[in-house]
């Protein structure tokens, strides 16, 4: 089946130009949408995308309308192109069912694959330099003193049954959560104990 997909990012703007051009390039269904392709969710996208099937073809006025960025077009054309879908755009002369095509997509795979190295190569060194400085990566552990002094005036109360815990997590300025994540730690430690996990100030 050969689906189009159109996409305008405003509502001010026409599909009529693209629907046009898709039905001349015997689109049977074609797909419409009028929102930024900044948008993560793209309603009309997602459906199209979850009912092709191997053998389908994708075609679009250009590849620019299927994604948010460079690096979401790589990885849904691949992805597609993996599940047996052929991708053509019109006007910039993309269509993987041809050799040219093909190294296309091989050279966007390759460029995906190279920024995920170098993702990688910048966590890693900014790992390392924080090593050398002392500082680990992640949360820091212990209490700040702010959590401490609300533990300690919780612990004279947390276990009032004359109150209910909503009256409790409120009066102490808390969120639900919070309180009963509270609540776990003050079972599981001494006010002695807590205060020893402050963290050091450098």
């Amino acid at each position: 089946m050969v689906i189009g997909y159109a996409r305008v990012s405003t509502r001010d703007q026409n599909l009529d130009l693209q629907i046009s051009a898709l039905e001349k390039a015997g689109c049977e269904k074609i797909y419409q949408e009028k929102i930024s392709g900044a948008t993560k969710n793209r309603p009309e996208l997602d459906s199209m995308i979850a009912q092709f099937r191997q053998g389908d073809v994708l075609v679009v006025w250009k590849l620019d309308r299927l994604g948010r960025s460079l690096k979401h077009i790589i990885e849904l054309v691949i992805d597609l192109n993996s599940k047996g879908v052929t991708i053509k755009g019109l006007t910039d002369g993309v269509d993987t069912s041809t050799p040219n095509g093909r190294l296309f997509l091989n050279i966007m795979a390759s460029l995906a694959e190279y920024e995920r190295e170098l993702i990688k190569e910048r966590t890693k060194a900014g790992l390392s330099e924080a090593r050398a400085r002392g500082r680990l990566g992640g949360r820091p552990k212990g209490f700040k003193e702010d959590t401490i002094r609300k533990l300690l005036i919780m612990r004279s109360v947390y276990k009032d049954p004359n109150k209910t815990p909503e009256e409790l997590y409120v009066g102490l300025g808390l969120t639900r959560a919070t309180f009963y994540r509270y609540a776990k730690i003050l079972d599981k430690h001494t006010d002695q104990e807590i205060r020893d996990m402050a963290i050091k100030k450098k």
